[in-house]
């Protein structure tokens, strides 16, 4: 693959988190306007982008099962490394850990692995991520709050592990991504065509979600900084970034033998930075914010090496 053409692709997705990054740090807008552009995003634009892609795009040839099991055998492999980084290396309690874990491990697939993907791969590209964007949330926070309910019970506190899991249902259940899914499905077995204004209005909107989720994302940023622990921070993104891609690359094309789109897919999307549910959990639970926000911030900046590494090796020609 040319230079060029990387740069294509993987230039315009950083340009517009910077643009995101220079509007809040320049005081254009604030940086409530930010978090009401995000709003807007994950709320509407992307549940419409994926309501269109799964009620009307052909469906990918890529077996389900075997794609989670590579992509989610990294996380685990990722989860236990950041764990014991943290627990081992830097005497932190185990709910820490717990974050760590999460921040090596919680790729922002929806802000960054989509737009790459759809950019380098196509409709074909893009519908096969959304097989990952389904299961990705209610995998991760299951995951997540078990994995704190745990440690509270471990270290002698109360701890209601059925009732973590039931506002982890609350929680997908009321995800707009997780409703426009179970939507577009069933629209799309209808067999009804879309069109006319209703589709003319859903692919305006659709039309904004990846550019505005990149702004969006690049505005956050400005919020999360730099906020010491920054060694530990470090060494988790660089987890983040080198590990778990090559795991799930291994994974992927020698376990479970995907296809070379399901592999591309499933590696992209673990090279992706550590998304902002990283921070969300530790502002839950209270603890690790500065770890999971300074990882999200370092494995953001240093991500456009990783995904244009993985990229020029696995899009034809590379």
């Amino acid at each position: 693959m040319s230079n060029s053409a990387l740069v294509t692709i993987v230039l315009p997705v950083f340009c517009f988190i910077g643009l995101g990054y220079v509007i809040i740090a320049s005081r254009l807008l604030t940086d409530r306007a930010g978090e009401a552009m995000a709003d807007f995003v994950f709320t509407i634009a992307i549940p419409m982008l994926l309501f269109r892609a799964l009620g009307t795009l052909a469906m990918p040839d890529v077996n389900p099962w075997p794609f989670w099991g590579a992509y989610f055998g990294g996380i685990g492999v990722n989860v236990a490394i950041g764990y014991f980084i943290v627990r081992r290396a830097f005497r932190r309690d185990a709910r820490v850990g717990v974050i760590a874990g999460m921040s090596a491990s919680y790729s922002n697939v929806v802000m960054v692995g989509m737009p790459v993907i759809s950019q380098a791969f196509g409709e074909a590209g893009l519908v096969t991520v959304f097989l990952l964007i389904a299961v990705h949330l209610p995998v991760m926070t299951t995951l997540s709050a078990v994995m704190i309910e745990v440690t509270e019970i471990k270290a002698g506190h109360k701890a209601d592990i059925p009732r973590a899991l039931w506002r982890v249902v609350l929680t997908v259940a009321k995800n707009p991504f997780i409703i426009a899914i179970i939507l577009g499905t069933l629209f799309r077995n209808t067999g009804l065509p879309l069109e006319g204004i209703p589709r003319t209005v859903i692919d305006r909107v659709s039309d904004t979600a990846i550019p505005l989720a990149l702004i969006s994302l690049g505005m956050s940023l400005h919020k999360y900084g730099i906020r010491g622990n920054v060694l530990p921070a470090i060494l988790i993104s660089a987890v983040k970034l080198l590990i778990m891609p090559v795991v799930v690359f291994v994974l992927a094309n020698y376990v479970f033998v995907l296809s070379p789109l399901g592999v591309a897919v499933a590696v992209i999307a673990a090279a992706c930075p550590t998304g902002a549910n990283a921070y969300l959990m530790a502002n839950r639970f209270q603890t690790g914010l500065a770890i999971s926000a300074n990882t999200i911030t370092l494995s953001t900046l240093v991500s456009v090496l990783t995904i244009g590494f993985w990229l020029s090796y696995l899009l034809p020609g590379g």
